[in-house]
Order: structure tokens, then C-alpha cells, then sequence
């Protein structure tokens, strides 16, 4: 997170970026938790994917998305992809030291720490994600001793963004990717951390299959929780704001429109969502 903020106006919005729409489960999270606050969402659609892409094209591409954000003014920043997070969280909030800045992450990683009872802990990410190695690093941070155990799902997303977030198919992936991790009991972990923004959808055959005794760490939902207590000395809307979000896409507004409500949790106008060349 970035140190000191200055004094910006209550009711600007805040910021959410990510590499396409997964992030909209962090939004969808920061607008349970934060009801009065307004949004401005960027998903860089015609980049994506991230995971693809060296460190250096992600950090790029991340500054050029959150200088589209902060010329429109917004008074916080969520890096809503954790690809970006682990690429470009630092250089975001050395470029911004006076806008507070928090990824999805350091929040998810200390809500695992805080769970877990046996120290195992598994993450389910993408590709990208577990070969950067910033949930493993950030949890053993907070816990040494720790094990944990990383596993890309990256089927999961295609899933996602089908809409196939329950039933036969959804079960399959999830017991493929799962069953090793529970194929001995005793060394099972306790806590499972989402660490993809387009997991939390598939949740419901994520639970039937990790069983009952895991904790389901949900980063998007520590990370709304983390901003809120960020924001909460001077940044916090009034009452008044009216909650809602605007969207800005650099490419595919059609699509983004029709597989939104998949990971938002509600309907999205049309007329809400504007096109961007960065």
C-alpha cells in the first residue's frame, strides 16, 4: 500500500484495474463492502491476457491504464489482477506516493496466514501467477514455516467466462485440479486461497470438492475489506454517493457487456461502458 495520502475530494470515485474482467469480482466484493462509494473500472480487453506477457509489458501496460484513471480522477486505486500485482504493484505506487494504492495479493496472503491452523495452505491461480511466485512469497512472509502448495488452474477461467460456473463440467475441473491435494488427509492443507479474480464464480464446485473443513480464502472479498479500513480515516464517501460504477474497456464492449453480469453479480448497462485507446 502507499504511505501518507494527501487530501482528495470524498466523492471521487475509485479507481479498479485490471487486465480484462475477471476484476469485476473485485468490484462486485468493493460494492458490497463500500455502498456509498462511486467506481471507475478499466479492463484492458485488448491486451489481455497478462499472464502471457514478460514483467516488463505488464508493468508498462498498467502505468498507461492507471494514467487513463487518475487523468479522470479518481481518489484510490485497486489492482483488481494478480498478474499486474505481482508485476507492476511497486511501480504503481512509486509513480502515485500521494494516491493510496492496494492490490488483490498482500490481502489475500495475510487472510490465508490468519486461517490457517496446520500451516498448509494451497493456492489456486493461473499459470502466470504461480510461476511469479508472489502468493508464496507473500504468505511466507507472514508465516515461515508455512506450506504452500501452488496450482494452476487455468481452465478455470475459460470456464469463467463461458458461464460454466456450475455443474458436470465445472465439478470435473475442479476435482482434476483438486484431488491430489487431498489424496492424503494428513497432509491436506486447511486454507484455500483463490488467487485469481475469475475463481470466485466457480466457488460453489470449488467448496463441493475441497470438502467442508477448508477455509475458502476469497481475495477479492479481504482486499474490499483491506481498502475500506484504508480509506477510512479521510477518503470515505458520505453517505449521500448513490454506489455506482462506470466502465471503461479497450476493446470489446459487446462482450464485456454480455459476460460482465457473470462476474459483477449484477446486471450492467450498456450505456455504463466506454470504449479507451491507452
Amino acid at each position: 500500500m502507499a504511505g501518507e495520502t494527501r487530501a482528495l475530494p470524498r466523492e471521487l470515485p475509485i479507481g479498479v484495474f485490471d487486465s480484462g474482467i475477471g476484476g469485476l469480482t473485485v468490484l462486485r466484493a468493493l460494492m458490497d463492502r463500500l455502498p456509498q462509494e462511486q467506481f471507475l473500472y478499466l479492463g484492458d480487453t485488448a491486451r489481455l491476457p497478462y499472464g502471457t506477457k514478460t514483467a516488463a509489458t505488464v508493468e508498462r501496460y498498467a502505468l498507461q491504464a492507471v494514467d487513463e484513471l487518475i487523468r479522470r480522477g479518481v481518489k484510490a486505486l485497486v489492482v483488481a489482477c494478480n498478474t499486474a500485482c505481482a508485476a507492476a504493484l511497486p511501480a504503481l505506487q512509486a509513480a502515485h506516493p500521494d494516491l493510496p494504492v492496494i492490490g488483490v495479493i498482500e490481502p489475500g496472503a495475510a487472510a490465508a496466514v490468519a486461517a490457517t491452523r496446520s500451516g498448509r495452505i494451497a493456492v489456486l491461480a493461473t499459470e502466470g501467477t504461480v510461476r511469479g511466485g508472489a502468493y508464496q512469497r507473500e504468505i511466507l512472509k507472514r508465516r515461515p514455516t508455512a506450506e504452500v502448495i501452488a496450482i494452476p488452474a487455468t481452465l478455470f477461467v475459460a470456464l469463467a467466462e463461458e458461464g460454466w460456473t456450475d455443474g458436470e463440467v465445472a465439478i470435473a475441473a475442479a476435482r482434476r485440479y483438486l484431488a491430489p491435494l487431498f489424496a492424503a488427509a494428513q497432509l491436506a492443507p486447511d486454507v484455500l486461497v483463490l488467487g485469481c479474480t475469475h475463481f470466485p464464480p466457480l466457488i460453489a464446485a470449488i467448496r463441493e470438492t475441497a470438502g467442508k473443513g477448508i477455509a475458502i480464502v476469497d481475495s477479492a472479498v479481504t482486499t474490499a475489506s483491506a481498502l475500506a479500513q484504508l480509506l477510512e480515516a479521510r477518503l470515505l464517501a458520505t453517505q449521500a454517493g448513490t454506489g455506482q460504477a462506470h466502465f471503461l474497456v479497450t476493446d470489446g464492449e459487446e462482450r464485456f457487456a454480455r459476460v460482465g453480469p457473470v462476474f459483477l453479480g449484477r446486471e450492467m448497462m450498456r450505456a455504463a461502458i466506454e470504449r479507451v485507446d491507452l
